[in-house]
């Protein structure tokens, strides 16, 4: 045998190692630096697809939400795609408890909002906040966890 066909045959035999090698070092150095969540912190395992309404009224005037927003360069797991107030919460895999408050929400949309502010409306003698999911008073505020056909009012008053 030549020396060209022992280096081919050699080649044959490590490339497939190499790949093989990389591919498990890969799978090994993701599931060793994955966060691990609690059980009791997953929502779901397999994604979901929701569309909560928000309505915001400051002393009784309807505000209004942004089209498109957190859709962009980067396409943010809750967005809008119009102004109606419609969010749609669009995430894959593991969707943990803090992945669907409220308050992701309003981080994404650069706005204030928590028990005691909406905007840069604050509780004291104008007005306070309050809110309202599927018509029931929440006091959750920002840490409410939206769930699928959610109507969530906010009121400052």
């Amino acid at each position: 045998m030549s020396r060209r066909q022992m280096i081919k045959k050699t080649l044959k035999i490590i490339i497939p190692l190499i790949i093989i090698a990389v591919g498990i070092g890969g799978f090994v150095w993701y599931s060793a630096t994955r966060p691990v969540a609690p059980e009791d912190e997953i929502i779901s395992r397999r994604g979901i697809h929701w569309h909560p309404e928000l309505s915001v009224f400051i002393k009784g005037q309807k505000q209004e939400i942004p089209a498109n927003l957190g859709i962009g360069i980067r396409h943010e797991s809750i967005h809008t795609h119009d102004s109606s107030g419609v969010l749609h919460l669009e995430i894959q895999g593991v969707i943990r408890k803090k992945d669907i408050r409220l308050s992701r929400f309003f981080e994404i949309w650069n706005k204030q909002f928590n028990s005691s502010c909406i905007f840069e409306f604050c509780n004291g003698p104008d007005g306070s906040v309050k809110m309202f999911v599927n018509g029931n008073p929440n006091i959750e505020f920002e840490n409410y966890q939206m769930k699928n056909g959610d109507k969530i009012e906010i009121r400052y008053e």
